[in-house]
């Protein structure tokens, strides 16, 4: 961001808050041939999958500071090149105790995205480093 865009949040986060951060990763096979879904589609499982990790997880400590960051919270949007990669993670972070919530497109049952609930960066991040930022 520029300077005068970022500015304004640089103060906004509670004290040892900005170091939350939610993690989504979203199908990337989701929006290109064979499968081509329309843009909108692919970020609407985004949407939901952030919303459901957040409510599953409402009442931990975490959920509840990286809410009240309003303006200032930060999402890192991840691609997971398919539906095996996304599963694996799942599996990965399972293993490891990482709360998460697999969305599941219906009534089909195809999975499409992944989101953890707010966490502290430095706990997460080596779980999500194989993956690149979406784009």
């Amino acid at each position: 961001l520029p300077a005068s865009l970022a500015a304004p949040y640089s103060g906004m986060a509670a004290p040892g808050a900005a170091a939350l951060v939610q993690y989504v990763v979203l199908r990337g096979d989701l929006a290109r041939p064979p499968l081509a879904w329309p843009l909108g589609a692919v970020v609407a499982q985004g949407c939901h999958a952030a919303l459901a990790a957040v409510h599953e997880y409402r009442e931990r400590p975490d959920t509840g500071a990286y809410l009240e960051m309003g303006g200032a919270m930060r999402t890192v949007v991840l691609e997971a090149p398919d539906e095996n990669s996304l599963l694996d993670l799942g599996k990965i972070l399972k293993q490891n105790g990482v709360e998460h919530r697999i969305w599941m497109e219906n009534p089909e049952g195809i999975p499409t995205c992944l989101a953890l609930r707010p966490y502290p960066k430095n706990q997460v991040q080596q779980h999500l480093r194989n993956f690149k930022l979406l784009k």
